[in-house]
């Protein structure tokens, strides 16, 4: 059997969804690394008062700080990581390619999540005597007087516009995709 021919709209789509997986991996190393540097030790900073705070905090769970006690957080987390990227990853090549929007938020979900692995690997905060590993938040942000989101990363915001652009997709236009390439070309006669 031939190899199937060379998608050139494929390599359109992937190239770019991928750059833009890279740099959110990279802005959300950087970011945290600058918030390890200059917000460890300090007061929150305020950028709006009363609204948007850069402050830091050690998330040794997951979001919302779930599981931040559990003893086996840390290997369960990096194994969710690992399935759902290898998930996602095998999910590009056979994704149709009439919709873009598609390939850069599963690059962004996939970005995301590795920006926290990263940290859930190498950062390690001595706490209560106790060496832990965890994600560095640096992001406060109050939706409502005197009520804060819980910090959060630039990996949690490329993670949360990916899941928003894909919803629509799956919501939308998934089973159309599925069909229209599940159903054989029209032969010329």
């Amino acid at each position: 059997m031939p190899p199937a021919p060379r998608d050139p709209l494929r390599a359109r789509r992937v190239a770019p969804a991928l750059v833009a997986a890279i740099v959110a991996l990279a802005l959300d190393l950087v970011t945290k690394a600058w918030a390890w540097e200059r917000l460890r030790d300090v007061d929150p900073i305020a950028v709006i008062d009363r609204v948007l705070y850069l402050e830091f905090s050690f998330n040794t769970g997951s979001a919302f700080g779930f599981m931040g006690e559990s003893a086996y957080a840390r290997p369960f987390f990096l194994a969710v990581t690992l399935v759902t990227v290898g998930f996602l990853s095998a999910l590009l090549r056979p994704l149709p390619t009439a919709r873009a929007y598609c390939f850069l938020s599963i690059r962004l979900v996939i970005g995301g999540p590795l920006g926290n692995a990263h940290d859930r690997v190498f950062r390690t905060l001595e706490i209560g005597g106790e060496l832990r590993h965890g994600v560095i938040d640096w992001i406060l942000v109050y939706y409502l007087p005197n009520t804060a989101w819980p910090n959060f990363n630039v990996a949690d915001i490329a993670l949360v516009i990916g899941i928003a652009l894909l919803l629509p997709f799956l919501i939308f236009h998934a089973d159309t995709e599925r069909a229209a390439a599940a159903s054989p070309a029209p032969q010329a006669g």
